[in-house]
């Protein structure tokens, strides 16, 4: 496995992930995270064009995507019923996704991104088993509760290589 930039080439296999992804999350009781124009191939390009958008390949195909960006989240500066684990600057994930085959793509995307910055945020909607799950066998810290700028609540997890971090 290997991760990269994404490609304008890479969008159809990504699209399809995200539709892989919708209905797969539909089945194992989270219809509501991403609905059917989310993501967006227009967002998918606008990451891709600020270089915040990869891809897993295995074997030479794309197998996974995510957003990774070393970025403070507006809606990651107040948290609730807990706190984070530090203060530190850190990277974000958001909208990783896989078509599922071979096992391993989200927690080899997790762990490239933590070791990309030691420091990693991210969120997921409560019905998501599947991703709270993951973030647990990657040993993830469940920190509290975030809020979008649309109002929706999300379980908000952190990990962290060290306590000193210093990104580069």
């Amino acid at each position: 496995m290997i991760i990269r930039p994404t490609t304008s080439q890479d969008l159809p296999d990504i699209m399809n992930i995200y539709d892989h992804a919708k209905v797969f999350m539909a089945k194992h009781g989270n219809p509501h995270q991403w609905n059917s124009s989310y993501p967006s191939l227009a967002l998918v390009i606008e990451d891709m064009e600020r270089k915040n958008s990869y891809v897993c390949e295995v074997e030479g195909k794309v197998s996974g995507t995510f957003y990774y960006a070393i970025q403070a989240e507006k809606s990651y500066d107040t948290i609730t019923n807990g706190s984070w684990l530090n203060s530190a600057p850190y990277g974000v994930i958001h909208r990783i996704a896989s078509k599922g085959v071979p096992p391993g793509i989200g927690s080899f995307c997790l762990n490239w991104a933590l070791h990309q910055c030691g420091n990693l945020r991210l969120d997921t909607h409560r019905d998501n088993i599947i991703m709270r799950n993951l973030l647990r066998k990657n040993d993830f810290t469940y920190c509290g509760i975030i809020y979008l700028e649309d109002g929706d609540a999300r379980l908000a997890y952190q990990k962290t290589l060290s306590t000193d971090n210093h990104l580069p």
